[in-house]
């Protein structure tokens, strides 16, 4: 089991993390009921013939703890976000465990946001969906589109989000779960967007975040991000944990693996 550091506070364990997806690779007889009553038949069984497993994240262990920023690297596909939705409660372990102290968010409320409706609807929407209050989002509401910098070129926050860049919308994600103080906060690549004014914004925010003793975990291609951002990394790769320890050691060493 990972272990605890005594006086500590863990937020997230992490025991022996094992997840695998399942790929239908379109075998012979799909959608026939023949096909059906197969899969029906070996339920619990094992896997169905045409499904392929992968295993997207192995054994990794890890305890983290109230105050820390944990950047997570390793190339693509070495399932870095994999992990990132394990922690949140949105993929089912293999086997192993993952243990949460209060409720994970993974960059706050996406799934709840809506493109037809304007940026203004979907502050009120996505801040109900983090068990805000209205009061609360009434209140926070202007410093939600000053983050974003999204009004910086005209009243966008009025249109609907479906005009707005990428970019756009994920400062106003970003915008949205970061007006809440999180016990765990999960950011997968939401620093990648924007400009570098945005980018210190952010860093400020999770600084803060965890100074009122809440985890923050940072997924991000960005190494300067991670140095900026987090006290502690996890290298990532084909699914294992390769190293995990102080943010310049780490990365150090994984630029060195990927310089050549």
């Amino acid at each position: 089991m990972a272990e605890i550091t005594q006086g500590r506070v863990p937020t997230v364990i992490a025991d022996e993390v094992h997840i695998v997806y399942r790929v239908n690779t379109g075998s012979s007889g799909k959608g026939s009921a023949t096909a059906a009553l197969s899969k029906i038949l070996r339920r619990g069984k094992g896997d169905a013939p045409g499904v392929r497993r992968v295993h997207a994240v192995r054994g990794v262990s890890f305890t983290a703890y109230r105050g820390e920023a944990i950047g997570l690297i390793g190339s693509n596909g070495s399932g870095k976000s994999t992990l990132l939705r394990a922690i949140a409660g949105l993929l089912p372990c293999e086997s192993g465990k993952v243990y949460t102290d209060g409720q994970p968010s993974l960059l706050g409320v996406n799934a709840a946001l809506m493109n037809d409706l304007t940026g203004e609807r979907n502050v009120v929407l996505g801040g109900l969906a983090m068990g805000m209050t209205r009061e609360q989002i009434k209140e926070r509401y202007q410093d939600i589109v000053d983050f974003s910098g999204i009004n910086e070129k005209g009243d966008f926050i009025s249109l609907p989000m479906r005009t707005y860049s990428s970019g756009m919308a994920a400062r106003l994600r970003f915008s949205i779960a970061a007006a809440k103080d999180h016990d765990v906060l999960m950011i997968d690549e939401a620093l990648a967007t924007g400009d570098r004014k945005f980018q210190v914004r952010s860093e400020a925010r999770i600084r803060e975040l965890r100074e009122k003793a809440g985890t923050v975990f940072l997924v991000s291609h960005n190494n300067n991000s991670i140095r900026d951002t987090c006290s502690r990394v996890l290298w990532l790769e084909k699914g294992e944990l390769l190293m995990d320890g102080p943010t310049e050691e780490v990365v150090s060493a994984y630029e060195k693996a990927t310089s050549h």
